[in-house]
């Protein structure tokens, strides 16, 4: 395993970041990290990088104890963290041949810069000081030092995190490329980013996991209920909704746009359509609200 983790807590005062955490990922894998704010992830990525050390519990990274072989194990991460700290008065190639220095590396420095200059896009900035630099190059810089001493495990730390939307797109299919060499650990809190470079979700909340799947596996930890979106042409009120058989709740999204959920596997949609006939109500648009792992991650973490 790359990562391995057996009952990890991590307790601030007398307050639970983390309780009783177990998990394992395999080399290869890219894993979304998933949860509300507070709900521990970025402790667990602190501990998991050996930039903290947990309350209770033991992690391994590629066999290494991290309590008792932590330098060992740090030199085998990348890690890039949330608030990507760089130091903004230093120029790019400058900044990322210290940073490999810091892993110890003497030979090859200038081939190592080159290569990782390439690899994350960072050709038309590399002469510029960091401080001048966009977002998205900042990104790629944060990336790019992560990646200098070519670890095996990657941890990033919301690393699209203020992106614009081409931005968002180069970063994710960088991630990605990376991915087919090693194992990645990401948070974040954009859905369709998860969906399209993870092959594995692991979902905490209050400090413990509550769901660890593969992406496409998510849908089994929802409940039976199905939601409806329907929209008529007039305006009712939610009660007339409510007392039909079936119906658990019905939520108004618009003054004529509702979102019904059943209480059971039945289909609602033809009662909802005798429902306007008899009374007289057109319906401009009826459909099943589909699984996404937007709705999944809401259902998990509002039980």
């Amino acid at each position: 395993m790359s990562i391995k983790l057996e009952n990890i807590s991590k307790v601030y005062g007398k307050q639970y970041a983390l309780t009783a955490v177990s998990l394992s990922i395999k080399a290869g894998e890219i894993v979304g990290l998933l949860g509300p704010n507070g709900a521990g992830k970025s402790t667990l990525m602190k501990i998991i990088s050996g930039y903290i050390p947990p309350t209770e519990g033991t992690g391994f990274v590629k066999g290494f104890n991290l309590a008792h072989e932590g330098e060992k194990a740090k030199a085998l991460i990348g890690y890039l963290p949330e608030n990507n700290a760089l130091y903004n008065d230093m120029y790019v190639r400058e900044y990322l041949a210290h940073i490999a220095q810091l892993y110890g590396q003497k030979k090859g420095l200038k081939k190592s810069v080159d290569e990782v200059i390439k690899q994350c896009g960072l050709e038309p900035e590399q002469n510029k000081k960091i401080g001048i630099l966009s977002k998205g190059y900042k990104q790629r810089v944060g990336l790019a030092q992560a990646l200098i001493h070519k670890p095996e495990v990657l941890i990033l730390d919301e690393p699209t995190s203020g992106l614009d939307p081409n931005q968002l797109i180069e970063i994710r299919n960088l991630i990605k490329e990376v991915g087919k060499e090693k194992t990645v650990l990401l948070s974040t809190h954009i859905m369709q980013e998860v969906e399209a470079i993870c092959d594995r979700v692991i979902i905490i909340h209050k400090g413990k996991v509550i769901a660890d799947d593969l992406t496409e596996n998510l849908s089994n930890y929802l409940s039976d209920n199905e939601r409806i979106i329907l929209e008529l042409d007039h305006e009712i009120d939610k009660a007339d909704l409510e007392i039909l058989t079936g119906v658990e709740s019905a939520i108004q999204i618009d003054k004529f746009v509702w979102e019904i959920q059943s209480n059971r596997k039945d289909d609602l949609r033809q009662q909802l359509f005798e429902f306007a006939v008899r009374n007289h109500y057109t319906i401009r648009s009826m459909q099943k609200k589909e699984n996404s792992l937007e709705r999944i991650f809401q259902e998990l973490t509002q039980r």
